[in-house]
């Protein structure tokens, strides 16, 4: 049971670091990995799942929830909007693969919203990039 629990807690610390809320993945995936008690690829595939999970809220909250960008609430500035924007205008859903970069992978995910990404092409790219920046922290470890 306990071994269950642990990678629930990964599952839902990837899955915050990937919403816009301030969480630190990669720290618990490298301590979990470090103490030797999971296999790796159960490591990566639970961290992965949550963090495209996460990314797939940011997705829907730039897919519906858009006209609320300018309330004090809404969890992206203007300027990161901008960046984001800008960068997916320019390279378009390839910029999908960096949408696990700190700062501006959140507002890429949501970006692919406001521009109607198809969905299963976004599922793809993003976990692509993420399963990558775990399997990173895997290997560095």
């Amino acid at each position: 049971m306990e071994e269950w629990s642990e990678l629930a807690l990964l599952f839902v610390s990837a899955f915050l670091a990937a919403t816009l809320l301030p969480a630190q993945s990669e720290i618990l995936l490298a301590t979990m990995h470090a103490q030797n008690q999971h296999s790796a690829w159960l490591l990566v595939a639970f961290a992965t799942a949550g963090n495209v999970m996460g990314a797939i809220v940011n997705l829907i909250l730039g897919r519906y929830l858009i006209h609320f960008k300018d309330r004090k609430w809404f969890p992206i500035g203007k300027e990161s909007m901008k960046k984001a924007t800008n960068l997916y205008q320019k390279y378009g859903i390839w910029t999908l693969l960096l949408a696990w970069m700190p700062v501006i992978g959140d507002p890429l995910t949501l970006v692919a919203g406001i521009f109607r990404t198809r969905f299963l092409t976004f599922f793809i790219l993003v976990t692509i990039g993420k399963a990558a920046r775990y399997i990173g922290v895997i290997v560095i470890i």
